[in-house]
């Protein structure tokens, strides 16, 4: 089977990055025939020429429809799978797909494809306003925080919908939860025969770790406001149990004065590893409505409980009481509360550690991604 891939990498490898290109290794690794088209935000020069190609290219990609052209041509793909294509390739490339017959496939990450700037969050709460052809609050609230990016992103969103080209030239949606799915039932106006559910994949290690000897509560990610650091912070004052933060912490104005939460950089694949391994536990304190976050089924995979708030598709990930807590989501006494609870029974930790791991075993192995996502390939093309 020849399958081709589609992606524009971030500046700056995030999430959606590292799952897209694990989706191609394992794709090779079982034997098909793989094509990259890919285009990377790298590439975008700085300033105000940059930004004006990213809007340009993300609102019709003309470059990149004429070079995909000359791909399909020659390469005669079985299927197209789609994942992150802003702003260098452009949701125009679909239809050059379906001109041709060739069936899609869309990897969906986030909320792009119903959200201007993909979070459905503003000022660390739930935004739906946008939703329905309502891109212009995108503007109102000025969600870039900078009033020319706001325009443009909420124009790129509004001619997309207003042509339809994801609900009209993309034949199969793979997200990695229900509620995820359901949302583009909801509010894409999508089929539900259109959505498949696939877990990440994830490597689990070789034994896993003995969550009841971990020596901090650990957190990993991001410092952004809908990832709830304000939660974790207030949550932290309240125990006197070591916390430990990894990730990206370009201000550390809300926790560079509590004595129990430590900053660490973790830089490579083997010390983040190192790190969940040394966890009691994993903090997921999200405000938004998170699809599947991969630093919780990173954690899982080393045999390591978390804690998450109890929003988006978190539930469906994290089994309350059986492979970690659920908390209400800004609530910093609840989840406090549940830190004490799983810090002070190392056993429980042990056996909410070893569900989590068999759970990632059972659901996100290597071949079980592989033969789920060739399933629907394979369906596509019997039936496309």
């Amino acid at each position: 089977m020849k399958v081709l891939q589609i992606y524009n990498l971030h500046r700056f490898r995030g999430g959606a990055d590292n799952a897209t290109l694990a989706t191609v290794e394992v794709l090779k690794e079982n034997q098909l025939e793989v094509r990259s088209f890919v285009y990377s935000s790298k590439d975008l020069t700085p300033g105000i020429a940059g930004k004006l190609r990213a809007f340009t290219s993300a609102l019709y990609g003309r470059g990149a429809c004429k070079a995909l052209t000359r791909v399909l041509e020659d390469f005669h793909p079985d299927v197209v799978h789609v994942h992150k294509v802003y702003p260098l390739i452009s949701p125009w490339v679909l239809p050059e797909c379906s001109r041709r017959n060739i069936p899609v496939v869309m990897s969906v990450y986030d909320f792009q494809l119903t959200c201007p700037v993909g979070t459905h969050s503003r000022n660390n709460s739930v935004c739906k306003q946008c939703l329905r052809g309502k891109e212009y609050w995108g503007v109102i609230r000025n969600c870039r925080d900078s009033l020319p990016e706001s325009i443009a992103y909420a124009t790129r969103h509004a001619v997309t919908r207003f042509f339809q080209l994801y609900k009209n030239h993309v034949d199969r949606f793979i997200v990695p939860t229900r509620f995820t799915g359901q949302w583009l039932v909801d509010y894409l106006g999508v089929s539900q025969g259109s959505v498949v559910t696939i877990p990440y994949m994830f490597e689990l290690a070789n034994v896993p770790a003995d969550a009841g000897a971990g020596d901090y509560v650990g957190y990993a990610g991001r410092f952004a406001a809908e990832k709830g650091i304000a939660t974790l912070a207030q949550a932290a004052r309240e125990v006197d149990i070591p916390f430990q933060l990894a990730g990206d912490a370009p201000s550390l104005d809300l926790v560079e004065d509590i004595a129990n939460v430590k900053v660490v950089v973790k830089s490579t694949e083997e010390e983040l590893n190192d790190f969940y391994r040394k966890a009691r536990m994993l903090i997921v304190p999200s405000t938004w409505f998170e699809t599947f976050p991969l630093v919780i089924g990173e954690a899982m995979s080393h045999g390591i409980p978390v804690i998450a708030s109890r929003i988006g598709g978190l539930p469906e990930i994290i089994e309350n009481g059986v492979t970690g807590l659920l908390f209400e989501p800004g609530n910093a006494k609840d989840l406090a509360s549940k830190v004490q609870i799983l810090w002070d029974d190392p056993d429980l930790c042990r056996k909410m550690g070893q569900a989590s791991y068999e759970k990632i075993l059972r659901t996100s192995h290597r071949d079980i991604f592989f033969a789920k996502l060739k399933a629907v390939y394979d369906d596509l093309n019997e039936f496309g």
